[in-house]
């Protein structure tokens, strides 16, 4: 069985018609569970009424680095990470390459949720891009290892990866792994150790080859599974065994039996 390790089921098109639907199409496509990201506090609410009511789906609840005209301060933050339901901080990060101009802003929101992170000891889901230095010196001055963490989406360099693993920190691959553009990707995740990585769709974005240019759906993670399991010259099952019990570790406040 696969879990989809990040994923924003609210954000589907079809979300408040089909979510059913969809929740059984990634079961059916032997997706066990789905951890929903927040990208932004004002917005978990409407989120937690579409989703908390799955078994097999967890949220997380943070502020996007691109959502920055939705940030919260840390105290706002520290409230909503308390809750039980919420399993995880973030997605959170920095990224200069979509908004450069809004760094300072990012910088402190990262921070914050860090140190959020730290007392609650729900581990973060980190977006990164274009911002490979400062995310790992904030991470390096405010991080304790075992908060646990996530670098999603992960599209940066090898040399990046493995700072972040020197940390305790996951890496998790998305459907972009499968892209004929994705060589240097492809690359690194045949050096990222099996005991790191996470898979993921980041649905409704990015879903994988053969399905581009459809709006991606947890079901697909199966296909980011089998791709990742040829670049690491293992078998899917193992794959997805190890992936797995990663995502459970990690994730620590989600039951297998959720």
């Amino acid at each position: 069985m696969f879990v989809d390790s990040h994923c924003h089921l609210d954000r589907l098109k079809h979300a408040d018609t089909d979510l059913d639907n969809i929740v059984q199409a990634a079961l059916d496509s032997q997706v066990e569970h789905m951890l929903c990201v927040a990208v932004s506090v004002k917005e978990f609410d409407a989120m937690r009424e579409k989703v908390s009511h799955y078994p097999n789906v967890s949220m997380s609840c943070g502020v996007h680095p691109l959502h920055q005209e939705d940030a919260c301060d840390y105290d706002t933050l520290l409230v909503h990470a308390q809750r039980d339901d919420v399993v995880a901080v973030g997605e959170t990060g920095l990224d200069y390459h979509y908004s450069a101009d809004t760094k300072e802003v990012q910088l402190q929101s990262f921070v914050d949720h860090i140190k959020v992170a730290n007392v609650v000891k729900k581990p973060l889901i980190i977006h990164t891009r274009s911002a490979q230095q400062d995310t790992l010196d904030l991470l390096q001055a405010h991080y304790q290892r075992d908060t646990g963490a996530v670098l999603h989406c992960f599209t940066e360099s090898l040399d990046m990866a493995r700072a972040a693993m020197e940390m305790g920190i996951y890496i998790s691959i998305s459907g972009i792994v499968t892209f004929n553009s994705a060589s240097e990707l492809q690359e690194t995740v045949r050096h990222i150790p099996l005991d790191k990585l996470l898979i993921e769709t980041d649905s409704p974005w990015l879903a994988p080859s053969p399905y581009r240019g459809e709006e991606n759906q947890p079901k697909y993670v199966k296909r980011v599974g089998e791709f990742v399991a040829e670049l690491k010259g293992v078998s899917i099952e193992e794959l997805a065994r190890i992936t797995t019990e990663n995502f459970y570790r990690l994730f620590n406040r989600i039951s297998v039996s959720k």
